[in-house]
């Protein structure tokens, strides 16, 4: 069974198809591909390291507070997004992106 399940797993990796789509995924080697890693992967992130509690308890205090319908999504999605912290999986992703567009 491990053996066919590698098997699998080499044919899988030497599929064109899987090779292009690994390709397409990488980010481009510019400012805009380095710019959009860090901003969407990392620096999230950093702010929830820091700045997590003190956004969520804001977000929790207007919502308590009459707010109009949209503003009302804005701090739920806010609460969420920064109620459970770091997201390391996340900061792994990013770093793992960085490292692949520089190789």
């Amino acid at each position: 069974m491990k053996q066919k399940l590698q098997e699998k797993a080499k044919q899988i990796a030497q599929n064109p198809v899987t090779q292009k789509a690994l390709t397409s995924m990488k980010p481009q080697k510019s400012i805009w591909g380095f710019l959009g890693v860090i901003f969407f992967f990392i620096v999230p992130e950093v702010i929830a390291f820091f700045y997590g509690a003190d956004l969520t308890s804001f977000a929790k205090a207007q919502l308590l507070l009459p707010n109009s319908f949209e503003m009302h999504y804005y701090y739920k999605a806010l609460e969420m997004m920064f109620e459970d912290g770091v997201s390391w999986l996340n900061l792994i992703i990013g770093f793992a992106l960085l490292i692949w567009l520089f190789f």
